[in-house]
């Protein structure tokens, strides 16, 4: 008991700075949101939840709500299952792993700018490699960053290229520790790879997928730089959550600001 209280006491600390730099920004960012200020006239009043119901009321907002969970949702599953299914091909000892893990790894070394600049040119509509094979082989050149119909899937697609290699390692790393005792035991039972795969390699595996979903959730829902780099911003019925706030941000100073303690 005593020795539990000393634990609780040496936690504190940390505890305190932790709910000071997360904690107080929320609650003073809630509180300043439901005030005006006007930095001419320095006047601070009361607007209760004015601000937010002229955020509900933009199209733009709706739209950039819709568009951040599509790109959320896809590109995080589609991650999610690249990264497991070739973490599990590497994971069969095919040979060579020294080489493939390295090269597997590659698109995750490179900066946005550079991923994104990388792709802006092979996606051109006129002078892009992609658009180029496709002639090649007889199909028509696709709008791919012009359109607001496949804008949004090839930065999907592009976002999802530069970040599998992280979930294969994650996930790669998870196969590592589970026993080779469990598959030779379910081999010599006769269990199917699918089988083998549903009862061991799954049910380990969960704590890392889980890890994964979470990390690239958060990571996809806040991604700003690539849109706007591949896009230059000029699709409007596009627009991300971080790309809807970055647009508005005088209009949002006023509520997220103080998020940094900055002055409105």
């Amino acid at each position: 008991m005593k020795t539990r209280s000393i634990s609780y006491i040496l936690v504190l600390p940390s505890l305190a700075i932790m709910l000071f730099t997360t904690l107080y920004p929320i609650i003073g960012v809630l509180y300043y949101s439901l005030y005006s200020y006007n930095i001419v006239t320095g006047e601070f009043r009361f607007s209760g939840l004015n601000e937010y119901i002229e955020l509900l009321r933009d199209p733009l907002f709706i739209v950039s709500i819709r568009n951040t969970v599509i790109f959320s949702v896809t590109a995080t599953a589609l991650q999610t299952l690249l990264g497991l299914a070739i973490a599990v091909l590497v994971n069969q000892r095919i040979g060579g792993e020294e080489y493939i893990i390295p090269i597997l790894v590659l698109p995750n070394m490179f900066s946005v700018v550079v991923v994104s600049s990388m792709w802006k040119l092979m996606l051109e509509y006129e002078t892009g490699l992609i658009n180029y094979i496709l002639k090649f082989l007889g199909f028509q050149p696709l709008p791919w960053l012009t359109s607001m119909d496949l804008a949004l899937y090839s930065i999907v697609l592009i976002d999802t290229w530069q970040w599998t290699p992280i979930c294969f390692l994650i996930f790669y790393a998870g196969l590592q520790s589970i026993p080779r005792e469990l598959y030779e035991a379910a081999i010599v039972d006769g269990a199917s790879p699918i089988r083998t795969f549903t009862s061991i390699t799954h049910p380990m595996l969960k704590p890392y997928i889980a890890l994964v979903l979470l990390l690239r959730s958060i990571d996809t829902f806040r991604l700003f730089d690539k849109v706007y780099l591949l896009t230059g911003g000029g699709l409007q019925t596009l627009l991300r959550l971080s790309r809807y706030i970055y647009s508005r941000q005088g209009w949002f100073s006023g509520i997220l600001a103080r998020l940094l303690q900055l002055p409105s």
